[in-house]
């Protein structure tokens, strides 16, 4: 029988709560100019990486997560030919774009340029050489300032970044300024999505806050959830959109446009698992439709997270 590991990781979700993960050890780990940088071997989900204590993606599972987040609204468009992401430094959902013929151009914005040098070394599964792509611009650049900016605008945009935890970056991104900012930047059939936290029965205050801030930017507004292994729990995504209309097609025109598209086979994502998404459970619709907070530049919502604690006997 195999003995206990000594390797493990407490993931607190609160202070009644933990999910431990044993690993084999310490990949890589650096203090960037912005966050903390962790990558870890776990004996479940493979490499797993951690910013800022907290995880965001591992190597068992980050398909599930990345499938959810980029190829339902990729597919829902008519025909998406130019998409920006904000986020995604191990270039995952920059991976998922790319499985798409349609695309001509896909725009990266990362504030951290540590984070795509650690995936580029340490995580090549994640981005299968997704940075390499002559369809791609990378642009390291603080994500709200680059859509400021910018002139140019997109068929889908699909922001990656991490929840909006207090003393991070990412929290102006979730804002109800940022959002109308953002809407300027999509083309006539556009698309945005968000990834938008946790979405069980217990923690969903990000999740419902975002729904109901992207419904005073957007007239349509569709959340959908699924359920990721590493994470323990429920996770929330939401679509928005001027033309609902898009969204409006036949599970056998998903499946029809899913193989028309992609050149490669998706392990998650297809016409049952997207309806399955999109029916979120009577517990959640009401915490959607009782949730009041606007999440505004000047009342940005911050969650604190207990994080994650590692207990190594390595050297």
């Amino acid at each position: 029988m195999d003995k206990t590991p000594v390797n493990w990781i407490d993931d607190y979700f609160n202070s009644h709560e933990i999910h431990k993960h044993a690993f084999k050890n310490i990949v890589h780990q650096v203090q960037s100019d912005f966050q903390k940088i962790i990558i870890i071997d776990t004996f479940n989900y493979g490499k797993c990486l951690i910013l800022d204590n907290e995880f965001q993606s591992a190597e068992a599972d980050e398909y599930i997560y990345h499938e959810a987040l980029v190829q339902p609204s990729l597919i829902l468009h008519p025909c998406a030919e130019y998409v920006l992401i904000l986020g995604g430094g191990e270039g995952a959902t920059l991976r998922e774009t790319l499985r798409h013929k349609t695309i001509k151009k896909a725009v990266m914005v990362d504030i951290d340029k540590e984070m795509i040098k650690c995936a580029r070394e340490h995580l090549p599964s994640f981005h299968a050489g997704a940075f390499d792509d002559n369809r791609v611009d990378i642009v390291i650049e603080n994500g709200r300032k680059y859509v400021e900016k910018i002139k140019d605008t997109f068929d889908v945009i699909i922001i990656d970044v991490n929840d909006p935890l207090e003393g991070g970056h990412s929290y102006m991104l979730f804002t109800s300024e940022f959002y109308q900012i953002a809407a300027k930047k999509l083309k006539k059939d556009g698309i945005l999505v968000v990834q938008s936290g946790a979405a069980s029965a217990f923690e969903n205050n990000v999740f419902t806050s975002i729904c109901n801030t992207l419904s005073k930017a957007f007239p349509h507004v569709f959340p959908y959830v699924t359920y990721i292994p590493t994470y323990a729990l429920q996770w929330g995504f939401v679509i928005a959109t001027h033309n609902p209309g898009n969204l409006d097609i036949t599970g056998e025109e998903i499946d029809n446009r899913i193989a028309s598209r992609i050149n490669s086979t998706l392990r998650f994502y297809d016409s049952i698992t997207h309806h399955a998404m999109f029916n979120l459970p009577k517990y959640l619709r009401m915490d959607i439709q009782k949730q009041t907070i606007v999440i505004k530049d000047n009342t940005p919502l911050t969650e604190h997270y207990p994080g994650i604690s590692i207990k190594s006997t390595n050297p």
